[in-house]
């Protein structure tokens, strides 16, 4: 049995991820500033706390662990990360909580000669916005990322942590596991007050918009993205972890590219509703983005195998029933 960690438990792809590994048997710790917010923890214990803060880091993170899931940032959809409101507290907030961690195992590996394994989750937003312009022919392949250009400081954030842990790496040997999540989503997931992203913000509104009403989409709703279901994103991840030789960094998504208004009118379809879109000003982050899964398949053989529709499907079901409990 594993001793496993799991940073940013009380999140969204940190409480599934808790799920499958109780599911696979191994002892969880997790970590949050709260609790799962739409279901119990699994995780066997369950430490509320601020990685921001280094004690708490020597408190979660103890030489008896044998894995580490690194979730944990400040984050949200495009109406958080791209405004510029946040800029400050997402650089600061998520830089400290990795600072602390990949601190913390050097001081374990220094005390005790033990190299606990880590993943750390980074995003597609560390790809150049001048190869994301064409919102059809978008360039994430990983080899892309460099000379370095990110739309966002999130992006710039979280490409920043990726060398840090590959230089903890290089220099300690600690095993390290990065992959560059591309839009994941689902039930359970962040999907109202300004956090959610895409696919929530479209099955929330399409729940909540009276019959022959419209809703807002923002830009003109060309803009392109890939979204990934949530399963999905933990099998690839569980695997990714699992392999002995690959350390990355690896795209984790779904190559279904599509335009935010014909996601808007996917959410509309299912809902069975006559709803239109009014495209609005907004934020948009960049024009065209798709994650390029060439070299995961070659890698660790690994493909996606949801249609969007199914993902959209199920959580379209979960926000409804979410958006009426609150209509209740």
């Amino acid at each position: 049995m594993k001793r496993i960690l799991v940073c940013g438990a009380g999140g969204f792809i940190g409480s599934h991820m808790v799920k499958r590994l109780k599911r696979e048997g191994n002892w969880i710790r997790g970590v949050d500033l709260k609790y799962p917010e739409f279901s119990e923890t699994h995780a066997d214990e369950f430490i509320r706390g601020d990685l921001r803060d280094k004690s708490t880091v020597d408190l979660v993170l103890e030489e008896s662990i044998d894995e580490i899931y690194q979730f944990a940032a400040d984050m949200g959809g495009a109406g958080y990360i791209f405004t510029g409101d946040n800029d400050y507290d997402v650089m600061h907030n998520s830089s400290a909580i990795n600072l602390n961690i990949t601190f913390r195992m050097k001081e374990i590996l220094l005390s005790s000669d033990k190299k606990i394994k880590v993943f750390y989750s980074s995003s597609a937003c560390i790809y150049p916005e001048r190869n994301q312009m064409d919102p059809n022919n978008p360039v994430c392949s990983e080899d892309s990322a460099y000379p370095a250009d990110p739309d966002s400081e999130y992006g710039w954030e979280k490409l920043y942590s990726e060398r840090m842990f590959l230089s903890l790496n290089r220099n300690y040997g600690i095993p390290v596991r990065i992959a560059r999540y591309h839009n994941i989503f689902g039930p359970e997931g962040t999907w109202t007050g300004g956090k959610e992203k895409a696919p929530a913000a479209m099955c929330r509104k399409a729940a909540e918009t009276p019959e022959g009403k419209s809703f807002e989409v923002w830009g003109d709703g060309a803009q392109t993205r890939s979204f990934l279901y949530i399963d999905e994103c933990i099998e690839a991840t569980r695997k990714f972890m699992d392999n002995d030789t690959f350390q990355g960094p690896v795209n984790i998504g779904s190559e279904e590219m599509i335009s935010i208004n014909k996601l808007a009118g996917m959410a509309i379809d299912i809902s069975g509703k006559d709803l239109s879109i009014e495209n609005v000003p907004g934020p948009l982050g960049v024009r065209g983005r798709n994650s390029d899964n060439t070299l995961i398949r070659q890698k660790l053989n690994w493909d996606y195998k949801q249609s969007l529709r199914e993902g959209i499907t199920k959580t379209y079901e979960w926000i409804k029933k979410q958006n009426d409990k609150g209509e209740l």
